[in-house]
């Protein structure tokens, strides 16, 4: 079994809190790492038909099965038993007696702040970080990362990306979404997850994203935030102070893993990988998602941001840590180039970084005079 790095503020959580909701996307393993967890809690899915329509038709009794708590699993498909489950914890003064998981962000996080604020801890569990599956001996090709991707399923029994990704397409638009909202057009809506996975590291536009699905904008804007909810994309927001006017305000997309984006740009094979103008891209998508995982996982407190000036300056992501920020140039070429450290010094001449980073796919290891280190991407995340 894969340890979670995870686990520890999973406990924490658990004794600060009389309830915990593990939410993330659909197969990140979360039901598995809270059976690790609390092995002696009872445990009900709540897509068992049986379990929810107990759930739903008389709450009361449902939840009174439990008097020493559990795990419920996969909570959003019944959603006002919250509203009960406010009755038990205002009664008690026992931390962690319901373990709660969920796949819904939108309709979870609705009902926990109006029902449960004060009494429920919130965590998020994306898909296995790079350091959760490789040791720091073992030295991946890049291609077999990012098309194999991160889900547990996926790498634990050695599936097929190529198989497992696009049935997981299909049961996520056939599930999740059709549970939020009542779209008429499935067709339609996979055009549009595909057509934003093309847009990998690209900036938002939202007008260009409407003509090409041939959708409004209304429409648009409540597809992507389905998708931001179910844990398919990411949106990473820019950065900007009053010392640069000119950046630009629009946040960046990306996606929760790489084998699911490759899976909808219909990349198949590592050559065709090397091949692809998107090869940049995913390694970026890799890098940005790699950080976020680990500051969930740890709750270190970090943000990400990239930085860009209109006239084409930018820094692809940036990490702060309270005051300090460290400034990371991602490159997916295997030889360093002086190039690289260009947009670097250019960030540095508007703010103050505390450490310019270079991560690129080749061997060599150094920092410069001017501060501006060069690191293979391995060993970055492997410590993430």
């Amino acid at each position: 079994m894969i340890e979670r790095k995870m686990a520890d503020v999973l406990k924490m959580y658990a004794q600060s809190f009389r309830a915990v909701l593990l939410t993330g996307p659909r197969q990140s393993g979360k039901t598995t790492l809270v059976k690790t967890i609390f092995p002696n809690k009872p445990y009900v899915s709540l897509e068992n038909p049986d379990e929810s329509a107990f759930a739903l038709n008389d709450p009361r009794g449902f939840l009174n099965r439990f008097p020493n708590g559990a795990i419920l699993d996969e909570i959003q498909k019944t959603p006002l038993i919250l509203n009960y489950l406010q009755e038990i914890l205002d009664n008690t003064n026992e931390d962690g007696l319901f373990i709660l998981t969920g796949s819904n962000n939108i309709l979870l996080v609705q009902h926990t702040t109006q029902t449960l604020a004060g009494r429920i801890g919130v965590l998020d569990l994306m898909p296995l970080s790079y350091s959760e599956i490789y040791s720091p001996e073992e030295k991946p090709y890049l291609a077999q990362v990012l098309l194999q991707g991160f889900y547990p399923e996926v790498i634990a029994k050695k599936r097929k990306p190529g198989l497992w990704f696009p049935s997981y397409i299909r049961t996520y638009v056939e599930s999740d979404v059709r549970q939020i909202k009542q779209i008429a057009d499935v067709f339609q809506f996979q055009r549009f997850l595909r057509l934003c996975a093309g847009r990998i590291g690209q900036q938002l536009n939202l007008n260009a994203l409407s003509n090409a699905c041939g959708i409004n904008l209304k429409t648009t804007q409540s597809w992507l935030s389905i998708l931001e909810s179910t844990y398919i994309i990411h949106f990473l927001q820019p950065f900007y102070e009053n010392f640069n006017k000119r950046t630009v305000k629009s946040p960046k997309l990306y996606f929760c893993d790489t084998g699911l984006a490759c899976s909808l740009l219909n990349i198949k094979t590592s050559d065709e990988l090397n091949l692809s103008h998107f090869r940049g891209s995913l390694f970026e998508n890799l890098i940005v998602m790699e950080n976020v995982k680990n500051t969930l996982n740890t709750k270190n407190g970090n943000q990400h941001f990239y930085w860009r000036e209109n006239n084409g300056v930018e820094i692809d992501l940036l990490i702060q840590s309270g005051e300090n920020i460290t400034a990371i140039e991602i490159k997916s070429a295997q030889t360093f180039s002086k190039d690289f450290t260009y947009n670097l010094k250019k960030f540095a001449s508007y703010s103050k970084f505390s450490k310019g980073l270079i991560l690129y796919d080749g061997l060599q290891t150094f920092t410069g005079s001017d501060d501006i280190g060069l690191m293979n991407w391995r060993d970055f995340v492997q410590f993430k």
